[in-house]
């Protein structure tokens, strides 16, 4: 498995996957820079020029398949191993409900309020844009702080859901917004990350490929 990507909150999940399933990868470092993300090379594999990306030189019709988009691989590797996906057609179901939840919503306004808190929104004068994203973060801890009541892991067992969610909280920490969100307030989503980040294949993910 070849595996094209950047530590960031989306590319370490391709990365932790890896290292929770024990299949054998190579990783490539793929800047965040145009001069990488938009290469003609890797535009032939991703022509959203986004990281990450893979390329299974085995795959399901025999031959190599090149995926973007961190959930579709999510997906096509807990299919391929049979693992970290569920064990019945509702629960496969119910992980997938809280996979789209996080592409869909936890990980875009996470990745706005970092941009207008930290990045180069944080110099736009005009406060609402960043007063949206603080709102639409809090709001969403508090459905992930409902969701963890009496529960583990978002699905009961540890699944690509949590392998997609946990990494966007722990960006949280990078972007310096813990305290504007309300973090403290979030006591399941604490426990929640800390039991994800104590996992070995996290914590080895979490640094693949190693930035320059």
């Amino acid at each position: 498995m070849q595996l094209y990507s950047y530590p960031t909150p989306n590319d370490v999940k391709v990365a932790i996957m890896l290292e929770e399933t024990g299949l054998p990868y190579e990783a490539h470092l793929v800047t965040l820079d145009d001069t990488d993300v938009k290469s003609p090379e890797f535009l032939s594999l991703n022509p959203n020029d986004k990281i990450p990306a893979i390329i299974d030189p085995q795959g399901p019709d025999g031959g190599p398949l090149g995926l973007f988009e961190s959930g579709a691989i999510l997906i096509y590797l807990a299919e391929k191993t049979g693992k970290l996906i569920g064990t019945t057609a509702s629960e496969r179901a119910e992980i997938i409900e809280w996979l789209m939840w996080q592409m869909a919503g936890l990980g875009p306004m996470l990745g706005q309020l970092g941009f207008f808190h930290k990045f180069a929104g944080s110099e736009i004068e005009d406060p609402r844009p960043r007063e949206r994203y603080i709102a639409e973060a809090k709001r969403l801890l508090g459905v992930l702080e409902n969701r963890l009541e009496g529960r583990d892991w978002v699905c009961g067992a540890y699944s690509i859901a949590d392998i997609a969610i946990a990494p966007w909280l722990n960006a949280l920490d990078f972007y310096g917004a813990k305290e504007v969100v309300g973090w403290t307030g979030f006591p399941n989503v604490i426990a929640y990350l800390d039991r994800f980040l104590a996992r070995p294949a996290v914590q080895a993910g979490m640094n693949i490929p190693p930035r320059p």
